[in-house]
């Protein structure tokens, strides 16, 4: 497959070069099921229109974003100190939110096997709402997942956690032909890819910051998640993962 025919696949199913759009209530309807939670959550809206106030979610959430986002900055340090407490890992974790769940924070992150966030940031069961996609890439899907988990189920911070060394960023950086739909992914990250040409430093790494801040942007092209984060219930960050040292570091 040629790049361009990646580009082609893309742009009729992702929210490319900051184009927004929402999930209408029939549609959610249909994914969430009939059952009364589904109609509840479809009186959120009314057509394409957002709903002013999330969906009202149980208490392990009910902090504010600053405060979730330094649950995640806590929970990264005890782990680059081997001091993890593991917490909401017991097996009685799973009857408590069996029937419903309360994450606190949101993450759209690389499906790269070496990142996973509920142990680069020492939580447990239903702490953490996670998208993972090669690249860490906004595509509509992807957006439409983050409006569930920050909307309805209450997630206070949406953090895109890209890392060192990303095999999706450097397909974008090398260029080429690549196989499949891997082209699509190449085609999305590519403007994060020319807006770090030129800056100082390392070339892969400038591109991967790029591409982080260019999906936090994305992210925000919805509706959804633009008001939350007006109304202050929100707040969207990006977080760059050092594979060497286990660091998390914010990117703004």
């Amino acid at each position: 497959m040629t790049k361009q025919s990646g580009k082609g696949f893309l742009s009729r199913r992702s929210l490319i070069k900051f184009g927004a759009g929402t999930v209408g209530a029939g549609a959610i309807t249909g994914w969430l099921g009939t059952n009364e939670f589904a109609q509840n959550f479809k009186t959120q809206f009314d057509d394409a229109a957002v709903a002013s106030e999330p969906v009202d979610k149980a208490k392990s959430n009910d902090i504010t974003p600053d405060q979730a986002l330094q649950r995640l900055i806590d929970g990264n340090k005890r782990f680059v100190e081997e001091k993890r407490k593991h917490p909401n890992q017991e097996f009685a974790r799973l009857t408590e939110v069996a029937q419903d769940q309360n994450p606190f924070a949101a993450i759209l992150g690389c499906a790269d096997s070496r990142v996973t966030p509920e142990i680069i940031f020492d939580r447990g069961i239903g702490d953490l709402f996670v998208v993972r996609v090669a690249g860490n890439i906004s595509a509509t899907e992807d957006i439409a997942s983050q409006e569930f988990g920050t909307l309805v189920l209450g997630a206070k911070v949406l953090m895109v956690l890209g890392h060192e060394r990303c095999g999706a960023v450097k397909a974008a950086v090398t260029g080429g032909d690549f196989p499949g739909l891997i082209g699509s992914l190449v085609y999305a990250i590519k403007p994060a890819v020319d807006a770090s040409e030129g800056k100082p430093g390392d070339r892969l790494e400038n591109a991967i910051k790029s591409n982080i801040l260019l999906q936090t942007k994305r992210l925000q092209t919805s509706p959804v998640i633009f008001k939350l984060v007006q109304q202050g219930k929100l707040k969207v960050v990006g977080g760059y993962y050092d594979l060497d040292t286990g660091v998390v570091s914010l990117v703004s």
